[in-house]
């Protein structure tokens, strides 16, 4: 499965209703992950330039990012941005693949 890391920010309509209404933000995305076929594996509520990061699995991004349309379309969350992580097990296999395929570039100088 592939891992992703997901940043956003909560719009002020959003904290007017987590002020007036407090709800557990981790419990409905992951209801939100779960439907999209994915499995929420980590949830922060953070300071500085994001509200929250989440860690995803999923072996169809097509669907985490119909999800992510689905959040962003409820006026609740804004600023959505999604990276793919890697593993170090991952990494030193890429770096592998890398030496054998190295020969194939010839680099512009």
């Amino acid at each position: 499965m592939a891992q992703y890391i997901i940043t956003g920010s909560y719009t002020a309509e959003a904290m007017r209703g987590m002020i007036a209404q407090p709800s557990d933000r981790e419990k409905a995305t992951g209801g939100l992950v779960r439907a999209a076929g994915g499995k929420l594996e980590s949830f922060f509520l953070t300071t500085g330039d994001h509200d929250f990061i989440m860690r995803v699995t999923t072996d169809d991004v097509t669907r985490m990012l119909a999800a992510l349309i689905v959040a962003g379309a409820s006026g609740g969350v804004c600023n959505l941005r999604t990276v793919q992580c890697f593993t170090a097990k991952e990494f030193i296999a890429a770096q592998k693949q890398a030496a054998e395929i190295a020969a194939a570039y010839q680099a512009p100088n």
